[in-house]
């Protein structure tokens, strides 16, 4: 398996989408539908307002929600194939108890992507993967990774502007 996205993309698009507060946002709405803007901070009271501001910001400049009038911040389809992606991923976790038998949704999503994005950005030219560092359960657990990372390789793909690693600004 190849990739079109480089190490930096890669991890570029993952360090947004493995953040806890995007993480919630996304599953809350694709569980219970649009979020009213004044009702955010109650539907998630675990998140500082702060947080919730990113993510809402964040998650309407890289297109995953939109407000819609009277119902407030809802999932477009890239988001709703978002909240997919999560949840292929919390299920691979959950099966295999990855990173624990015991673990919050968000952190199994993370913890998951982590090992997704080690495993595409160690690939090499030949398309053979190199072992990642990270210890799997199990061969089992290896080749059922396999739905997760092709959901996230498809998605990164429909989603480019969230691979997109920002130039630093040049010195005057």
């Amino acid at each position: 398996m190849t990739t079109l996205f480089t190490s930096a993309e890669v991890r570029n698009a993952v360090e947004l989408l493995a953040s806890r507060s995007l993480i919630r946002l996304v599953t809350e709405i694709d569980d219970n539908g649009a979020i009213p803007p004044r009702r955010l901070a109650g539907t998630l009271p675990d998140l500082s307002s702060h947080q919730l501001r990113r993510a809402a910001e964040a998650a309407r400049a890289h297109g995953l929600v939109r407000t819609a009038p009277g119902a407030g911040l809802e999932l477009t389809e890239s988001g709703s194939d978002l909240a997919d992606l999560y949840d292929a991923t919390a299920r691979w976790a959950r099966r295999h108890a990855y990173p624990a038998p015991i673990c919050e949704f968000s952190s199994r999503v993370r913890h998951v992507l982590d090992l997704l994005t080690s495993s595409l950005v160690t690939e090499r030219a030949d398309g053979l993967s190199r072992p990642s560092a990270a210890r799997l359960p199990s061969a089992e657990a290896e080749a059922e990774l396999a739905r997760p990372r092709a959901l996230l390789i498809q998605w990164l793909a429909g989603n480019p502007l969230v691979t997109r690693v920002s130039e630093p600004e040049p010195v005057a």
